[in-house]
C-alpha cells in the first residue's frame, strides 16, 4: 500500500537527521534521502511492456477502410454498424481512411494483445471518444511509419451513468495501452481529457501533438515515456498519473525523447513519484513565472507527491507555482534543469538532496527549500527575490505566485556584530532552533538573494564544496543567517551582505578559521586578501554594497593576519566573482584583518 512508501520515506529521512546531528558523522547522511528514494522507485519497475508488442506477422494482419459515413471491413473479429467499428477478438487491424462521425471500439475476451495499427487515418466523434477500448488485455496503438493521423472529438459526450469509468478522453482505454511508431498523432480533446488510461500508458516512440481542455496524457497507474517527440497543451495537467490506492503505482517516469508541456496547472503531475532520467522537456505551467494564481490552484512544473528523483535530461521550467516539488523527498543525481518560477524552485516538505547535475535558477521566490537539505555535488547557481536557500519547517505556500505579497523581511532578531578582524559575527540570537539541518559536503552554489543567502532554522554544516553568496541589500535580512550553529570543516565560503546589523558569521564548533571583514565597500569593487608575503588567499568582486564579508577556506591560518586590498584589476575565469587564478594586479591596502577559529 501507499503507507509502506511513506515508511520507507521516512526511515531514510530519519537518517538524515540522526547523521547530520552527530557533528563528525555529518557526511555520512549523503546517500540517505537518495536511497530512500531508490528504494520506492524501484517498487515502479514493473510494467506491461514486452518487446513482443512492437512486432507482428505482417499476414496476420487484418485490413479495415474507413470510409467517411461507412467502413468496410472482411474481418471475422469486427463488427460494423454505421460509423462505428467493434473490435470483438485480439489481432492485429490496420486502419485506413477518415471517419466524419464514427468511432473504433475494442471489446475483448481474448487474454491476448490487440494491435490498432493507424495509417493515415483521421477520426472525430460528436459523442464521444474517437478510439474507446472498453475492455482488452492490452491495447497497442501503432502508428505507421511516414502518416500523420488524427484523432477528436466534441464538447459534450452522451454518458449513461455517473461512474467515474465513463470515457472522458479521445482516445480512451480501460486497459493497459502502449503508443509507438514512426509516424505522428494529433489528438484535439475538447471534452476533457487528450490520450488516457485507466490501467498503464506506455509512450515507446512517435511524434504526438495533444491539445486537451482538461489533462494532457494521463495514466491511471502509470505513465512511461520512453522515447518519442510529444507536445501537450493542457487546460489542466499536462501527463499525469493518479493512482492514490497503491504505493507501487500512480508513478510519471521518463527516460528519453523532446516532450513539450504547456500546462493551466501542473506540467507533469504524479500520485507518487515523479522520474525523469533522460530526454528534453520543456515545461511551463500556469502561465509562466510571471502569471499570478488562485490560492488553491496548483501548477507546478514536476510535481511528485512522494518524490521527485531527477537523474539525467535537459529540462527547462517555467511555473507559477513551485518548479519541482514533492511532499516529501526531491533527489537530484545528475541532468540539467533551468528554472524561472513564481515560488520556489524545488521543494520538498521533509527531504532534499542534491548530488550531481546543474540546477540554474535565473527567477525564483525561494531557491531550494525543504526541512532538511544535503547537497553533495552538482552545480548551483540561484536568483531569489527572499531566501536562496531555505531550511525550515512546514509545507509550500509562502511563494509570491500565490500571495501576491512582498517577500518578507522576518529575521529581526537581534544579532551580535564583530569588528574587522573577528573571526566570527553573532549568531542568529533570539529564534528557536529547530531539528533542520543544511548539510554542505560538495558543489558549487552561487546564490543572489535580496532575502537570506543561507537560512537554516537550525543548524548548518559544511565540509566541502565552494559557496558565494551576494546578500541582500534590504533591511532585515543576511547572507548567512543560523538560528543554531553554523559548523565549517571543510570547503570555501564568501558570504557578502548589506547589513552589518544582520550579518552573521561561521561558529562553534568549526575546525575551519574564517575572517569577518566589516568594512563599507561599494559594489563592483574587487576585494583582495594576502599574506604579508604575497600569497594570494582571496580575490573577490561583490555585485552589491558590502557591509560585511565573510570569508572562510582551507588556505585561512588561525591567528594569521591577511593585507586587505580594494580595487585593482583581475583576471581569468571566476564563479560569480570569485576568481580562481592568481592573476591580481593590487589597488589599495586599507586595513589587515586577522582570520580565526570560532
Amino acid at each position: 500500500m501507499r503507507l509502506r512508501r511513506l515508511l520507507s520515506l521516512l526511515i531514510g529521512i530519519l537518517m538524515v537527521l540522526a547523521l547530520a546531528g552527530c557533528g563528525s558523522q555529518a557526511s555520512q547522511s549523503a546517500s540517505s534521502a537518495a536511497e530512500a528514494t531508490a528504494t520506492v522507485s524501484a517498487e515502479n519497475a514493473a510494467t506491461h511492456d514486452d518487446p513482443a508488442d512492437y512486432t507482428w506477422n505482417e499476414a496476420s494482419v487484418v485490413d479495415i477502410v474507413l470510409k467517411g459515413t461507412s467502413i468496410s471491413t472482411n474481418a471475422a473479429g469486427a463488427a460494423v454498424n454505421g460509423s462505428t467499428v467493434t473490435l470483438t477478438a485480439a489481432g492485429t487491424y490496420r486502419f485506413t481512411g477518415s471517419l466524419s462521425d464514427g468511432q473504433i471500439v475494442v471489446d475483448t475476451k481474448d487474454n491476448a494483445v490487440v494491435r490498432l495499427i493507424l495509417n493515415g487515418v483521421e477520426i472525430t466523434n460528436a459523442d464521444g471518444p474517437a478510439i474507446l477500448v472498453s475492455k482488452a488485455e492490452k491495447v497497442v496503438v501503432a502508428l505507421a511509419k511516414g502518416t500523420m493521423n488524427r484523432l477528436a472529438d466534441s464538447a459534450s459526450y452522451k454518458t449513461t451513468t455517473a461512474n467515474s469509468d465513463e470515457p472522458n478522453a479521445t482516445l480512451y482505454s480501460t486497459s493497459n495501452l502502449t503508443i509507438f511508431g514512426d509516424g505522428s498523432l494529433t489528438v484535439d480533446a475538447n471534452y476533457n481529457d487528450g490520450i488516457a488510461s485507466k490501467d498503464g500508458l506506455i509512450i515507446a516512440s512517435g511524434t504526438i501533438t495533444v491539445d486537451a481542455v482538461d489533462d494532457g496524457i494521463r495514466g491511471k497507474d502509470y505513465l512511461v515515456v520512453k522515447d518519442g517527440n510529444l507536445s501537450v497543451t493542457a487546460g489542466g495537467d499536462g501527463l499525469k498519473a493518479d493512482n492514490a490506492e497503491d504505493a507501487t503505482k500512480g508513478y510519471v517516469s521518463v527516460a528519453a525523447g523532446s516532450i513539450t508541456v504547456k500546462a493551466g496547472t501542473d506540467a507533469i503531475d504524479a500520485e507518487t513519484d515523479a522520474i525523469v532520467s533522460g530526454g528534453k522537456l520543456t515545461l511551463n505551467s500556469g502561465g509562466g513565472s510571471g502569471a499570478k494564481l488562485g490560492q488553491d490552484v496548483s501548477a507546478k512544473g514536476i510535481k511528485g507527491t512522494v518524490s521527485v528523483a531527477i537523474s539525467g535530461g535537459t529540462i527547462g521550467i517555467d511555473s507559477a507555482d513551485d518548479a519541482i516539488h514533492s511532499n516529501n523527498a526531491v533527489v537530484i543525481g545528475g541532468g540539467t534543469v533551468t528554472i524561472a518560477t513564481g515560488d520556489d524552485a524545488v521543494h520538498a516538505d521533509s527531504a532534499l538532496q542534491i548530488d550531481n547535475g546543474v540546477v540554474n535558477v535565473t527567477r525564483s521566490y525561494e531557491g531550494l527549500e525543504s526541512a532538511n537539505i544535503t547537497i553533495n555535488g552538482g552545480e548551483i547557481h540561484i536568483v531569489a527575490t527572499d531566501d536562496g536557500i531555505n531550511v525550515a519547517g512546514g509545507n509550500d505556500g509562502s511563494g509570491t505566485a500565490m500571495t501576491g505579497g512582498a517577500p518578507g523581511n522576518d529575521r529581526f532578531a537581534q544579532r551580535g556584530a564583530a569588528g574587522a578582524g573577528a573571526g566570527t559575527g553573532g549568531a542568529g540570537g533570539g529564534e528557536a532552533v529547530g531539528n533542520y539541518y543544511l548539510t554542505i559536503n560538495g558543489g558549487t552554489i552561487t546564490i543572489d538573494a535580496e532575502g537570506d543567502g543561507l537560512d537554516s532554522n537550525g543548524s548548518i554544516t559544511m565540509t566541502g564544496g565552494v559557496v558565494v553568496v551576494h546578500g541582500p541589500t534590504r533591511g532585515g535580512n543576511g547572507a548567512l543567517d543560523a538560528n543554531g550553529t553554523f559548523n565549517m570543516t571543510g570547503g570555501t565560503l564568501v558570504a557578502a551582505c548589506s547589513d552589518a546589523g544582520m550579518a552573521e558569521s561561521i561558529t562553534q564548533p568549526s575546525s575551519q578559521a574564517a575572517v569577518y571583514l566589516k568594512t563599507s565597500i561599494k559594489a563592483e569593487t574587487l576585494i583582495h586578501l594576502e599574506t604579508a608575503d604575497g600569497k594570494d588567499v582571496l580575490t573577490f568582486l561583490p555585485t552589491k554594497n558590502v557591509a560585511v564579508l565573510v570569508f572562510s577556506s582551507p588556505d585561512l591560518v588561525s591567528g594569521t593576519a591577511y593585507n586587505v586590498y580594494l580595487g585593482g584589476n583581475a583576471s581569468g575565469a571566476s564563479l560569480a566573482g570569485l576568481y580562481q587564478s592568481d592573476a591580481y594586479t593590487p589597488g589599495t591596502k586599507t586595513l589587515s584583518v586577522t582570520a580565526k577559529t570560532p
